[in-house]
């Protein structure tokens, strides 16, 4: 199971959002790529980027910063945040991000996602934002009326292999994942799974590790990381078992 290191990036700075909130941001770092190199140093094997900005009005505002990190970090990295188009897909990809994560255009627009699978394949994820079961959208400022897991039984006959799977009720609460909504959501599909939200210490990081023969490929951590609850060079281990 991969250890995501997540950095969020407003204003060109590393934040964090409560339960993605614009108006609760905390700072943490004027340079994502210094944040990075740290993440990387202490055995990070991915990288989990989002474009905030991006996210909430629709259009990449931190393409160049993330490109950048993209370019110089030496692992993987998969981005989501504000991508509506197949231009602004090749831009990441041309620019050295490995995955590109899709959500709010996706929702609204079913067929840009076999368009941009028939050409990227593998390099593109989906985000399933969920708000008690429901897909948000628009940097989780709206709150839809389908349900996840309604919604990923279409994505796998599309064939999409990677989703973020995100409870924004525990994002940045440090109150341990909804496990009960990874497991259903595992049973219904064959997708890989990423989780995120509420990871906040190393037995969160266990439970999930345990879930990895159903689905769960991977573990996105944020606030955890920042604050210093759980040690992210001992979740690496705990997920490389």
């Amino acid at each position: 199971m991969i250890i995501f290191p997540a950095i969020d990036i407003k204003d060109g700075k590393v934040v964090r959002l409560l339960q993605g909130k614009f108006d609760e941001v905390t700072e943490y770092n004027q340079d994502p790529l210094v944040v990075a190199q740290k993440w990387k140093d202490m055995g990070a094997e991915w990288l989990h980027l989002v474009d905030l900005d991006g996210a909430k009005d629709g259009q990449m505002q931190n393409r160049e910063i993330i490109c950048d990190i993209a370019q110089k970090i030496g692992i993987p990295v998969e981005v989501g945040g504000g991508v509506r188009s197949e231009e602004d897909i090749a831009a990441l990809i041309n620019g050295g991000v490995a995955r590109v994560i899709l959500g709010t255009k996706i929702i609204e627009d079913t067929k840009f996602l076999v368009d941009v699978l028939a050409i990227w394949k593998e390099k593109i994820a989906v985000s399933l934002d969920c708000n008690n079961g429901y897909l948000a959208e628009r940097g989780w400022t709206k709150t839809t009326d389908v349900k996840a897991t309604a919604f990923i039984g279409e994505l796998e006959l599309l064939g999409v292999q990677n989703v973020v799977y995100t409870d924004i009720a525990r994002d940045g609460m440090l109150t341990g994942p909804n496990f009960e909504q990874l497991e259903e959501i595992c049973k219904i599909t064959k997708i890989n799974i990423i989780a995120s939200g509420g990871v906040s210490n190393l037995d969160d990081i266990k439970k999930l590790k345990a879930l990895e023969s159903k689905g769960i490929i991977g573990a996105i951590t944020g606030k955890a990381i920042y604050e210093g609850t759980l040690d992210l060079e001992e979740a690496i281990a705990i997920g490389k078992g």
